[in-house]
Order: C-alpha cells, then structure tokens, then sequence
C-alpha cells in the first residue's frame, strides 16, 4: 500500500531541488510576512504542496519560478484567510516587525520600512525581480499577470521606493512632465 505522507514517492533529484531552493524561498518569504514565523510557515505549507504534487511539476522548468509561484498563491491564501477576521493596516505591518538586532545599519532599517509600505502587488514584483533575480517573464508566470503589468508595477514599486527613502518626496524625476500636444 502506498505512503499517504507526502513526497515520500518523490523521486530523490527532485528532493534534492526542493532542498536547495529551500533558502531563497525562505528569503522570499520573510519579505512578504516581514514576520519569521509567518515567514516559516509559508516555507513549510509551500514544501508541503510541492511533495504532495511533485507529480506536477514540468522538469522542463525551473523549480525555482514553480515553487515561488507555490508560495505566492498559499501567501495570498493566508491573506484571505485573515481578512475575514481582521482588517490590518499597512502602517501597522511595520510596527509587527521584530526589534532591529544591535549592530543593524540604519539604511537596512528604512529599506525595510520603505519595503512594508509597499503593497503586496509591488513588493512581491520588485522583491521577485530585484532579489529573486527572475526575468519579467518569469516573475509574470509566478504572479499569474502579463509580462506588462510586470514592468508596470516593477517602475511604481520603484518610484514608491525611491520616494519613501527620500524622505517622503519623490525626485524630480520620477515624476514625469506631462504635456499635451495639440
């Protein structure tokens, strides 16, 4: 009879895969939550599905862009699950955040600061693109969008950003001259 524990029929190479993208999708993961252990949940419930539909996975694809699509949509399955409850401000995500560890440059503080005023839709783009490093095409196909509303939310996540770690003002030139022509 066959083991109802998940992925124990998964063969060992994709084991192995899962293994090593296990960091980045933790990476990935506590800068959504900004919370570690929202953040290890995530891991866990993504690791969980993957072994559970290991069967599913294309090997023509990169397993990484497979399981950051995992977790993006069990993160926002968790989004869901806790808006019926509670409605949580976004300014209030920020004071959730753990006390900075002595040692931590300032700069790391308001990147993060700057990152939780963000919304999801921007931050997982820039976070999938800037940190993550996949392409646009990429990113799209984890995020279930078109590759345009990539580079749209991409250039407004970076605007929101440079403006937040301005001070609040944007520059002069992110906000572009409008001008009609007749």
């Amino acid at each position: 009879m066959p083991s109802r524990k998940p992925g124990v029929n998964a063969p060992e190479p994709f084991r192995q895969q899962l293994l090593d993208t296990l960091p980045r999708l933790r990476r990935y993961a506590r800068s959504l939550s900004f919370d570690h252990a929202n953040a290890d949940d995530l891991v866990q419930t993504t690791a969980e599905r993957a072994l559970a539909h290991w069967h599913q996975f294309d090997q023509r694809r990169d397993i990484r862009v497979w399981l950051l699509s995992i977790a993006h949509n069990a993160h926002l399955d968790r989004i869901r699950r806790e808006q019926r409850y509670t409605l949580v401000d976004p300014d209030q995500l920020a004071e959730r955040r753990e006390a900075p560890a002595p040692g931590d440059p300032g700069l790391r503080m308001d990147l993060l600061a700057a990152l939780a005023r963000l919304s999801v839709a921007h931050r997982e783009v820039l976070l999938l693109v800037g940190v993550e490093q996949l392409s646009y095409a990429e990113c799209a196909e984890v995020l279930g969008v078109p590759a345009g509303t990539v580079m749209s939310r991409l250039a407004r996540a970076r605007v929101a950003m440079r403006a937040a770690l301005d001070g609040g003002a944007a520059r002069p030139e992110a906000a572009p001259n409008l001008r009609r022509v007749v």
